[in-house]
């Protein structure tokens, strides 16, 4: 029985470009809301015995994305499919990965908890903290987009750039590039007030008279990249910025509120799906291969996907 590939409705045009990858076609299913906003999910495809994929960005509405991707899941299980594993190229609630005063639940915990009752595996993409897959009681992939996006930025690569980290979480993410890039690095130090605003208290490294390009794992509000390049203006930094960051939520006002300063390109992904008009400076990079690179190695050996129009095993 060859691997079977299931769309959840969060990114169907992501989902489109790795079943071509892969040269597939995804499994037929039917997903729809009931008058009372329940979902109804009916799995099509015969899947006894199969290896199952389902691929789902839990971002917004993480809440319904991941009971949409649970239900999936479990029809499959019902329908006697042999393994099933989450792909998931945005991982939300990942960054409630600790406690800070005590009274907070750790979100990530319970989301791979959930996801270890119907699925045998996780598959994710550039996690918020790594430590997460040590949460996780299933085995879980770590896949990271970062050789993506470093190598999509070559072209834009110029002398006198610097990488910055705009926060202690970003610095490792920081070094990693700068080994692919050729490119110092700098580092911010703030402090978060609010989950909009935060504060620089430092920066380490030069940055004077040089272009930043700021890295980070996400963009969910911009306040943290807004503070870092607010910053960097005052520190004698050429006002023309570069960012690159696997997830690109771009939340809220966060649009209108980057578009006031001199971004000359987000370099970014196709980990959540766009929503209405984007900014020119954006520019979107496919998980596709990246995951359909993926799914190979978990299907070796001897159990190729099949190709469409014909046996072929990739």
């Amino acid at each position: 029985m060859n691997p079977v590939l299931v769309l959840g409705r969060s990114h169907p045009n992501l989902g489109r470009k790795l079943a071509a990858a892969l040269g597939i076609a995804p499994a037929h299913c039917l997903i729809e809301d009931f008058a009372d906003e329940e979902i109804r999910v009916a799995v099509k495809e015969t899947v006894t015995g199969a290896e199952v994929f389902v691929l789902q960005s839990t971002a917004a509405p993480a809440d319904r994305h991941l009971l949409e991707m649970l239900l999936l899941a479990d029809a499959c299980r019902r329908r006697g499919a042999r393994r099933v594993t989450a792909i998931l190229p945005y991982f939300g609630y990942a960054r409630q990965d600790r406690r800070v005063s005590g009274e907070e639940p750790i979100g990530a915990r319970l989301i791979t908890d959930l996801l270890a009752t119907r699925f045998d595996r996780i598959m994710a993409v550039d996690l918020h903290n790594a430590a997460i897959e040590g949460f996780s009681g299933i085995p879980l992939t770590h896949l990271t987009a970062v050789p993506l996006l470093a190598e999509a930025f070559r072209e834009y690569r110029r002398p006198g750039q610097v990488l910055v980290a705009p926060d202690a979480g970003a610095v490792k993410l920081a070094q990693r590039y700068g080994e692919l890039l050729r490119l110092p690095v700098a580092y911010i130090e703030k402090v978060r007030k609010s989950d909009q605003e935060v504060e620089v208290q430092a920066i380490t490294g030069e940055v004077k008279g040089r272009a930043p390009v700021l890295v980070d794992d996400m963009i969910s509000t911009g306040g943290t990249l807004i503070a870092a390049m607010e910053a960097l203006r005052k520190a004698g930094a050429e006002p023309e910025f570069s960012i690159l960051a696997a997830h690109a939520l771009l939340v809220g006002q966060a649009p209108a509120r980057l578009e006031r300063f001199s971004i000359q390109r987000i370099i970014t992904t196709d980990s959540v799906a766009r929503k209405g008009a984007e900014a020119s400076c954006i520019r979107r990079y496919t998980l596709a291969q990246l995951l359909a690179d993926a799914l190979r190695e978990l299907t070796r050996p001897g159990r190729g996907f099949r190709a469409l129009g014909g046996g072929t095993t990739l």
